[in-house]
Formats: structure tokens, C-alpha cells, sequence
């Protein structure tokens, strides 16, 4: 999204060129954020405002793509199963850290995030044909492990005879055909070469099965781990949604299908199965409607007090975890701290940063970096032991000490969460997580007056 707003037609100067990742992905979703970031970007620039307003731009566009699709979901609820349901869908979901974290993260799975709430609003609104071709637009254009949700979508669709066989296979062809055609067009452009990303990333993922090189968890993960700490209070009534209320289950089988087939996968995190979250949201609404509405009665009093308790332990959990999150970026803090104190006055040498892979994954973006004198680098594989050969002015890095630099500075980062006996209860636990060195050859940096590292 920086190169489209910034770099335009120049793709000479694009960052993915150099450093393409493990898998290509789509600019199409880029394209779709930056046109309706731009307008904003444009006011910046003629307003001469730092690059950084752009991040908050582009993200808060983001945002309001994913929030829009949100919203479609919750009015179908609405629609199909009254405004109380709709009410605590809309409580539970605010009360959940993580998806709402995700809404404004440029990832593909938030982009497919997007696309599969909008299938979700027409499957509660009787259009499944819309229903399948969003699947289907969300699997080939920016996850192609969201077969996995449209594959069992399908099936009870063709099962419960709510579809037609030759006529979705009809609709789906054409849907099919028209959304290859549209990634290849325009990715071919954009990477240089013929490319179907996705289609690269299922050879990657599914049939290589590389993506276990990043890591693996056990088959039960996503149900033991990741849904409880995404779901909070949500995941016990999903269960209870279940039991009271037949129609839930219709909706909850084939997202729960989704995850248990990718349980499969050894490679796991949770913005993988993010989209199974709304439709858990709302088979635990259900059950918390049908709570509430006999709280009155002696065994509800009882679930209706729990659900309470639940409630208010999920607020404090999302509380400590969004605090833990403001602590996540060292890097970026990193960057920022070190073009306000380190920039020489009356200096026209450039000043080259070399940014290491690790701080450049904790809060380091392209709209962080400022113009000259400041050059950034982000190459990979350097020796520890080469980077006194080199020529940069300062490393943003990992490492507490490197031949040839001195450290300046450090940026702590979250740590852990520590209980204690005393208020406050919780403590998050902070340690040095990114240093800043410079190079001792540098006798005008040498000559300034750092905080130092401890």
C-alpha cells in the first residue's frame, strides 16, 4: 500500500521486488485500501504531514472495509434472529481483543476476513449463490485455504437441497473463472512475471507442506488454545447456543468443519481461522440471549450469574491483552526514537540504518522512514562480524553488542504477565527487546550525548 501511494507507477522502486516473502500475494487488495486511502494521503501531502499519518490512513481504511462487512453480518442477525441476539453479537464481539485487532491489520487473511463476512450476510439472508461466489472470490483472490469453509458451505447447501447442483456449478464456474483471470491480470503486472499467487501458496502450504517450517502445534490447538483466548465468555456459550437452539447448528457445522480441517495443517496460528469467529459470536449470542431471557428462573439465575462473572473476566482479559499489545512494537519505537535524536544538524552525510528482520516484524514500516539524509536497509544473512566492514551509521537490531558499534539506546518490549498481591493484580513484565548501536567510526555521532544501554 506505501509503494502503490507513494512509489505509483514506478515499480522499479517497489519494495516486494527485493524482498518478496516465503510466497507472492495479491495487490488487489492493496489496490482496493490505497484508492480509498488516497484521497487522505493527498491531503497530507499538500499538508506536508509525516508518512506516518499515511499508515494510520491506509489502516483506518482498512478498517472501515472489514467493519462495513461486520456490519452487513450483524444487520442479516439482526433480521433473522431479533434484536436481542443482534445486541449481544455486538457485545461479545466488542469484549473480543483479537478480532477486532485483526480488522485493521494489512493481512490476506483479514482481506479474506472481509469477503467471508459478506458470505456469512447472505447465507443468513437466503442468497446462497452470493454466498458461495464471496467464498469463492475470498479462496482464489486472497486465501486459498478458504476451500476449506466453502467446500462444507457447499455440501450442506447441496445436502439440505437449498441449492441447485447445475445451477451453482453454473454461477460458480463463471465466478471462478472471472477472479483467476482478474489475479493473474493484474499480480502479473505487479510481480513482473506470469503469476497466480495463490495458487503458489496452495503448492507452498499443501502439497510441498513447507509452511510446518515456521513452526507447528498439535491437532487440538485452535480448540485448546487459540478459540479460547480469541472467544473469551463467547466460547463456553457457542456450546450452550448449540444445544438451545437447532438453527444454530445449521450454521456453526460447516465453520466448525473449517477448523477442524485445518487442524490438519502443523503449522497454526489463530488469523488463520480468524473468520470462523463470527459465527461462533453467534451461536454464543443465541445462548446468551435465551440466558438472559430467563435469568428470572432458579437454574438460569445460576447461568445468567456465570455468564456475568464471564462477562467482566473477558473485560479484563482483553484490557491486560491490548496493553500487552501497545508494547509489541519496539522496532517501530526504535525508528522513532532514533530520528528524533539522532539526526545531526547542519549534516548533509547521508545516514544509512540497517534494520534486522526481527525489528522490522515488531513495528517497522516503510511509512516509518523519513526522507534524506536518511537511507534504510533491510538486507538479510549479514554476519554479525561484517557489519564493522560495512558502511551504516546505526543498527536497529536485536543483538546487545556488535563488533564495530556501540550500543545507544534500547527499546524495551512485553514480556509476560506477572500476578502479584498487591494492586495492581497483573503486571506486564517488560525487557530489552531491540537495540540501537552506531558505528564507532563516526566521530559526530560519537560526539552526542545518548541514553545509553543498560
Amino acid at each position: 500500500m506505501h509503494d502503490i501511494l507513494y512509489h505509483r507507477h514506478h515499480l522499479d522502486n517497489y519494495d516486494h521486488l527485493e524482498f518478496p516473502g516465503v510466497v507472492p500475494r495479491t495487490f488487489i487488495g492493496a489496490l482496493l485500501v490505497s484508492i480509498l486511502a488516497s484521497p487522505l494521503i493527498l491531503a497530507m501531502k499538500l499538508l506536508h504531514l509525516p508518512k506516518i499519518y499515511g499508515l494510520f490512513a491506509v489502516r483506518m481504511a482498512l478498517g472501515c472495509i472489514i467493519l462495513s462487512m461486520l456490519r452487513f453480518f450483524r444487520l442479516q442477525v439482526r433480521d433473522k434472529f431479533g434484536n436481542q441476539v443482534e445486541a449481544f453479537l455486538v457485545i461479545l464481539t466488542a469484549f473480543q481483543f483479537h478480532l477486532l485487532f485483526y480488522c485493521t491489520r494489512p493481512l490476506p487473511n483479514v482481506l479474506a476476513f472481509g469477503a467471508v463476512n459478506l458470505a456469512y450476510g447472505h447465507w443468513l439472508k437466503g442468497n446462497f449463490y452470493a454466498a458461495l461466489n464471496c467464498l469463492i472470490f475470498a479462496t482464489i483472490i486472497f486465501r486459498c485455504d478458504m476451500l476449506l469453509l466453502l467446500g462444507p458451505l457447499g455440501l450442506m447447501l447441496l445436502l439440505t437441497k437449498s441449492i441447485s447442483p447445475w445451477k451453482a456449478l453454473k454461477r460458480c464456474i463463471g465466478m471462478t473463472l472471472l477472479c483467476i483471470g482478474l489475479t493473474i491480470f493484474v499480480d502479473s503486472i505487479m510481480w513482473k512475471r506470469i503469476l497466480w499467487p495463490e495458487f503458489e501458496v496452495f503448492w507452498f502450504n499443501s502439497v510441498l507442506n513447507r509452511s510446518s517450517e515456521w513452526g507447528t502445534h498439535p491437532f487440538h490447538w485452535y480448540f485448546t488454545s487459540a478459540l479460547p483466548r480469541s472467544l473469551l465468555v463467547a466460547y463456553p456459550l457457542f456450546l450452550i447456543g448449540l444445544l438451545l437452539d437447532r438453527r444454530a447448528l445449521s450454521f456453526v457445522l460447516p465453520v466448525l468443519s473449517f477448523v477442524v480441517l485445518y487442524s490438519k495443517l502443523p503449522h497454526k496460528e489463530l488469523r488463520f481461522i480468524i473468520s470462523s469467529v463470527p459465527i461462533f459470536n453467534l451461536s454464543a449470542a443465541i445462548g446468551a440471549t435465551r440466558i438472559y431471557n430467563n435469568r428470572k428462573k432458579n437454574f438460569w439465575k445460576l447461568l445468567y450469574f456465570i455468564m456475568m462473572g464471564l462477562l467482566l473476566i473477558s473485560v479484563g482479559c482483553t484490557i491486560i491483552t491490548f496493553m500487552a499489545s501497545l508494547e509489541n512494537y519496539p522496532g517501530g519505537h526504535a525508528l522513532k526514537d532514533l530520528h528524533q535524536i539522532g539526526h545531526l544538524a547542519n549534516n548533509t552525510d547521508e545516514q544509512w540504518v540497517h534494520i534486522d528482520p526481527f525489528s522490522a516484524m515488531n513495528g517497522i514500516s516503510r511509512f516509518c522512514e523519513y526522507d534524506f539524509p536518511w537511507r534504510y536497509s533491510k538486507e538479510e544473512g549479514i554476519p554479525l562480524q561484517e557489519f564493522c566492514h560495512r558502511n551504516f551509521t546505526y543498527l536497529i537490531n536485536e543483538h546487545p553488542t556488535v563488533d564495530g558499534f556501540k550500543c545507544l539506546f534500547t527499546i524495551n518490549g512485553f514480556s509476560r504477565v506477572r500476578l502479584q498481591a498487591r494492586f495492581p493484580p497483573v503486571l506486564l513484565v517488560k525487557e530489552p527487546k531491540v537495540y540501537i548501536h552506531r558505528n564507532i567510526l563516526n566521530k559526530d555521532v560519537m560526539d552526542r550525548n545518548w541514553p545509553g544501554c543498560w
